[in-house]
């Protein structure tokens, strides 16, 4: 598909692997909008990126675990008229290290289902039948390695991350022929708020496993995004970009 004039929609765009993400797309021709939980200022300058390309931006506030903002969210953007592009990046996690099952209690358990799980299947929903319209659209969710293989900031982040590889599958199946659904699963990318709550040994062990002496970065999330989105015969698919750690290899 080509980008040129589409509208996306990046959910986390504040964040950094987010924000990477709406510049590329940007890069790549499409009009963007912009959510965030709670950070406006860093929306706002994902935003203006995107206007630095030369495209049109907005912000909308998400609160992926309401699913009134959801709706709202979704209404908001119906505004535009379309919605070509929907790229399901907003996440949390908490660094809680998989012996430690005592710490791991049901409401953040609940927080980090609801956020990372939940909420794309929602909102995927609610925007169905716009990327449906128009010659159809692209979905890509950005999941982890850690829902690959039993390694991450928690046992409740690998857990949400696996399920949204599942659902990227399904809703594959669900929303074809006419919206291509894919998944990119990132390793440890050093320097992001994320990455800043990972366990040290998780860390390490990313950073030693990589076979090519670097981890994931932003960019290459970003590019491989665009990529899925470009993409004519691509669905149900997922990229892992982490550096080539053997881990992910037999999944990826």
């Amino acid at each position: 598909m080509d980008l040129t004039g589409k509208m996306a929609v990046v959910t986390g765009g504040s964040g950094d692997i987010g924000r990477a993400i709406c510049e590329a797309l940007a890069a790549a021709g499409s009009d963007v909008i912009v959510t965030y939980v709670g950070d406006q200022d860093r929306a706002e300058a994902s935003a203006g990126l995107v206007r630095d390309a030369g495209r049109q931006a907005s912000i909308v506030q998400l609160d992926q675990r309401d699913e009134a903002s959801i709706d709202a969210a979704a209404a908001a953007i119906a505004e535009h008229g379309r919605c070509d592009v929907l790229v399901n990046n907003a996440a949390w996690n908490i660094g809680i290290p998989f012996r430690n099952l005592e710490t791991l209690d049901s409401a953040t358990w609940d927080r980090v289902q609801e956020t990372n799980l939940r909420g794309p299947y929602l909102l995927t929903r609610a925007l169905a039948e716009l990327l449906a319209a128009d010659g159809g659209g692209r979905v890509v969710n950005i999941a982890s390695v850690g829902g690959l293989f039993p390694g991450s900031s928690s046992i409740a982040y690998s857990c949400s991350k696996a399920g949204l590889i599942h659902l990227t599958h399904c809703l594959a199946v669900a929303m074809s022929p006419s919206v291509t659904v894919n998944c990119v699963a990132p390793g440890l990318v050093e320097g992001t708020r994320m990455a800043a709550r990972l366990p040290d040994e998780v860390s390490e062990g990313a950073r030693r496993g990589a076979l090519l002496g670097q981890v994931g970065s932003p960019i290459d999330i970003a590019n491989a995004t665009v990529m899925l989105c470009e993409a004519e015969s691509i669905t149900g698919q997922t990229v892992v970009v982490d550096g080539g750690n053997p881990a992910a290899m037999n999944f990826g």
